[in-house]
């Protein structure tokens, strides 16, 4: 479970827990990446997700995940590892609570990719986390992007643009909600570190503890 309080002996600053979601397709590594070259320091730290899926082309393993049996990933979530888990397009994805912990215990900035399942997990467990929510300029851009990607099987991606429709119905549960459009990753990128900042300064006495 966590908690919060003020007053963190030193005055260190307080840390901000940024969970970032959108459907399948919308960017959401590209806009992470893009986030990574623009904060190479250590005041953003980004929690790697464990999966069961399998790797993809050019996919680095601790890198865009760890990538684990599906015996392991369950080994980690019955130890209490995990802040959040959930099985998304027939795949387990599960938050690794130690990477959590360790940023926001130096307060820094710890950014989750996580679905609207994840999502809704962690906001019940740490209500002062903030939810951005990445859509794409349309509906036919996203199923676009997924396509080109030619990453997924024709059922696969039928499966992934029929959740996208209903993921897109839950932008309502984030904080805010940022268009990812087409061609324009520095703007989008720009746009969520202004969120951050802002956040930031409004709550710089904020302690997260898991």
């Amino acid at each position: 479970m966590a908690g919060s309080g003020t007053g963190a002996p030193g005055g260190a600053r307080g840390g901000l827990l940024v969970i970032i979601s959108g459907p399948s397709g919308v960017g959401k590594d590209t806009i992470i990446e893009a986030l990574r070259a623009r904060h190479p320091d250590a005041d953003y730290e980004y929690v790697v997700t464990c999966t069961t899926r399998a790797r993809r082309r050019g996919e680095v393993e601790g890198r865009d995940y760890h990538f684990l049996s599906e015996t392991d990933f369950q080994d980690l979530r019955s130890r209490g590892e995990l802040l959040e888990w959930a099985e998304v397009h027939g795949n387990w994805y599960g938050t690794p609570r130690s990477g959590v912990r360790r940023g926001l215990a130096v307060g820094r900035t710890v950014i989750l990719k996580i679905d609207v399942q994840g999502a809704a997990a962690v906001k019940g467990a740490v209500p002062e986390a903030l939810l951005i929510f990445l859509v794409p300029p349309s509906l036919e851009a996203l199923f676009s992007r997924l396509r080109s990607r030619a990453t997924e099987t024709a059922d696969e991606l039928e499966v992934r643009q029929r959740n996208a429709a209903i993921e897109l119905a839950r932008q309502d549960d984030y904080d805010y909600v940022v268009v990812n459009e087409t061609g324009q990753v520095e703007a989008t990128a720009r746009r969520i570190e202004e969120i951050i900042a802002s956040e930031r300064a409004l709550n710089a006495d904020r302690r997260i503890r898991l």
